[in-house]
């Protein structure tokens, strides 16, 4: 008779194998008829393109939004919500947040382990395609890795199917060798890649995803020579560039632009996500604000003549605080003043008695901002349905993971400069000046500011500010929201209601490894501290 068990590719696709025993009647032996075996799988090219189409599932969806929350330019809104303990410095090894970014991330890493040790059975005389196939499994278990390392450290390096024992007996990897695996994945990616897909194939991984990937976890690991090296390939294939708008850039009219090296893609009624009423407005169809911006982030834009508006020289009232600024601030942010998708005004102070003022309930945005970015009219009738695709990698990035690297290499040459101002006013809607300070230092500041306004709400600052070594530094203390004037004309900035934050330094820098997989797995060595 046959025995069953079930192995889950992802939260989508399950695929039910069995493994035959022993049974001389062949009544026992039908195939069952709601469900895929083995036997009847792995037999052509489509079905190795469904297994890897359903790697894509595990990767990172509105998720990454809540990163921001964990850092100095966002909020997590109420602080009951177990994101915010992360954010607030209470959270230990127990914490789910903590548990469900390893659960998923190992998803992933296990469905690519299964996908590679089986292609190779499909009798298939398209080398290229398998190749190609198998390239985007590596690229997506990679992808995995490098944000377990960004979060957790060492961790350990699985990279074929495990028994339960077998997980009981692993140990971690130390993060440098984790590192090495991702970049030795990610460049063998490449070679397996096309640089681009038939418009049916959009949202594949790429040549072009795999080396921005590569730079990026280069960056991530200080490998500046490796990031600015693979940021280069990618720049010098000519097939990315900057979206001309980037205020439509989070648009559906824009998916699938020459920007995107990757995103996640979603289908509006087949296979959607909640984005709208994730981070939206409450007075939009009571959306839950669970991210909002901080004054930090709002404060971090420059005015239009690209000056700090701390510079007394750059005309900034802050009695009218978004007049002249950055023009991705209000492509960013709800701010006061701007129509909603419902056609009403967004009115955050506590006193004007809309919805979204700040008190009216505890949903409304403490800080009386609203993340801009992915909110679509098109998704207003049915906010919990969106199709909109949540981006994961786009060519700005690239951009300046290339002046980064070659600033903190010391390399500086006019292609730095060339990076950073493609980004600042290489769009027809993005004006601001061209910088041009070539002090390592100087530079350095510039694209730092640059990756926090140009990538805000996109999942990178959590990992920025523990590389740079200064959340110990900006994750401390209250959280600040809108200023406007109170009823006497004094102007009065706002204090999110418990929102003061603790940064250990000398543990918060990595997450604890899951108390669960402890439980299971003694030989899982805690991190420092923890």
């Amino acid at each position: 008779m046959k025995t069953y068990r079930t192995l889950f590719y992802s939260g989508l696709l399950t695929l039910t194998v069995f493994g035959l025993t022993s049974c001389d009647r062949e009544l026992l032996e039908t195939v069952p008829n709601d469900r895929l075996a083995v036997d009847l799988f792995w037999k052509t090219e489509a079905d190795a393109k469904l297994a890897v189409n359903s790697l894509y599932t595990d990767l990172d969806g509105t998720n990454l939004i809540s990163w921001d929350g964990m850092t100095d330019i966002a909020h997590i809104n109420t602080n009951f919500n177990v994101d915010a303990f992360i954010e607030l410095g209470t959270y230990d090894a127990t914490s789910s947040k903590i548990y469900s970014e390893w659960k998923t991330a190992y998803q992933g890493i296990r469905a690519a382990n299964y996908f590679l040790e089986n292609v190779g059975k499909i009798p298939s005389t398209n080398t290229a395609l398998i190749n190609q196939f198998k390239g985007e499994a590596k690229t997506l278990r990679a992808y995995h890795y490098s944000k377990l390392a960004g979060l957790y450290g060492s961790v350990p390096l699985v990279t074929s199917s495990i028994t339960i024992d077998e997980g009981r007996a692993l140990t971690t990897t130390p993060v440098e060798e984790i590192w090495n695996f991702v970049e030795k994945e990610l460049t063998e990616s490449a070679t397996l890649l096309p640089a681009t897909y038939a418009a049916a194939e959009k949202g594949r991984v790429t040549k072009g995803a795999a080396l921005g990937l590569l730079a990026r976890a280069s960056l991530y690991a200080g490998r500046y020579q490796k990031a600015a090296d693979a940021a280069d390939q990618v720049i010098k294939l000519g097939v990315y560039g900057l979206h001309e708008s980037y205020e439509k850039l989070y648009s559906y009219a824009a998916e699938n632009n020459r920007e995107i090296l990757l995103d996640k893609q979603f289908l509006k009624d087949i296979y959607s996500n909640n984005v709208f009423a994730y981070i939206g407005p409450y007075s939009q169809k009571n959306s839950s604000s669970n991210v909002v911006p901080t004054k930090v982030l709002v404060d971090t834009y420059e005015t239009l003549d690209g000056k700090k508006i701390t510079d007394p020289t750059s005309g900034y009232d802050p009695a009218k605080p978004y007049l002249n600024r950055d023009p991705r601030l209000k492509f960013s942010i709800f701010l006061e003043g701007d129509v909603l998708p419902s056609g009403i005004t967004f009115q955050p102070r506590p006193t004007s008695g809309s919805a979204d003022a700040i008190g009216s309930t505890y949903i409304a945005s403490t800080t009386g901002f609203n993340i801009k970015k992915y909110i679509n009219t098109d998704d207003y009738a049915n906010p919990a349905n969106s199709g909109i695709n949540i981006i994961l990698l786009r060519y700005a990035e690239i951009l300046l993971t290339y002046a980064e690297a070659k600033i903190e290499l010391n390399q500086i040459d006019p292609t730095v400069l060339t990076a950073i101002n493609a980004v600042r006013n290489g769009r027809t809607d993005v004006k601001l000046p061209s910088v041009t300070a070539t002090t390592q230092a100087a530079l350095r500041e510039i694209v730092r500011r640059e990756r926090a306004v140009e990538l805000a709400f996109e999942g990178q600052r959590l990992f920025d500010i523990r590389r740079w070594k200064i959340a110990e530094t900006v994750m401390v203390g209250p959280v600040y929201g809108i200023t406007y004037p109170d009823n006497t004309g004094k102007l009065v900035t706002i204090q999110a209601v418990s929102s003061n934050r603790v940064f250990d330094k000398n543990r918060h820098y990595l997450w604890p490894i899951p108390q669960k997989e402890r439980d299971l797995n003694p030989n899982l060595k805690q991190n420092p501290n923890w």
